[in-house]
């Protein structure tokens, strides 16, 4: 605690960080800590943004549910590479073993690995991201909550910024939806989710 001591936080009435009353604020504080834990990092210089999010994902119906989070990349700094497929900054969760998930639930894990490439290129590379396919066994609903679909964890000191992440949707029937950011949508028996996470930026120029 004394380590806070010196440190006076200055919010802003009416903003993101103190919303007013009606403010629709449920379902959003584990994006909200990323993002603001990236930006005073990135104040201090001390390191690339990481995926910027937890990448919630969800499914169930009327007799279960279930939800996890899926890690991402780390940003790169002065003197190290970015983690691939790790959590940053405020989790501390574990993802469920596949044995487990598809014996617990109706789903099938159709991938999960790590998103090659898609960390921020640099004197250091930032982490990877994931790859995470479901699929869906029986009728119910699915949504995702996450951040950086739009844009990309940035890099620092002359590194390049990692790749945004995407939320696919594959209907038995071939059709693809991009589900953006935030989505929730009815699955049917057949249907597949993918879930690519950002990957995290780069620090310092390549050859440096």
């Amino acid at each position: 605690q004394g380590c806070l001591n010196p440190i006076q936080v200055i919010i802003e009435d009416g903003s993101l960080l103190a919303p007013s009353e009606n403010a629709a604020v449920v379902g959003g504080n584990v994006l909200t800590s990323q993002r603001i834990t990236d930006v005073i990092l990135k104040a201090f210089r001390a390191c690339a943004a990481s995926q910027g999010c937890m990448n919630n994902f969800t499914f169930g119906n009327e007799n279960f549910g279930y939800y996890e989070t899926i890690g991402g990349g780390a940003g790169a700094g002065p003197e190290w590479h970015g983690q691939s497929g790790v959590h940053t900054h405020m989790t501390n969760t574990r993802i469920t073993d596949p044995e487990i998930l598809e014996r617990r639930y109706p789903v099938m894990l159709r991938e999960f690995s790590i998103r090659k490439n898609s960390g921020g290129s640099g004197k250091f590379k930032g982490g990877d991201g994931l790859v995470r396919e479901v699929e869906f066994l029986e009728p119910l609903n699915a949504a995702i909550l996450s951040e950086r679909r739009v844009h990309r964890p940035y890099g620092l000191n002359g590194g390049d910024s990692g790749k945004s992440g995407r939320n696919l949707f594959f209907r038995k029937d071939g059709t693809t939806l991009f589900l953006g950011g935030k989505n929730e949508i009815r699955a049917e028996s057949g249907d597949r989710i993918r879930i690519e996470t950002p990957g995290g930026g780069g620090y310092g120029k390549v050859g440096t």
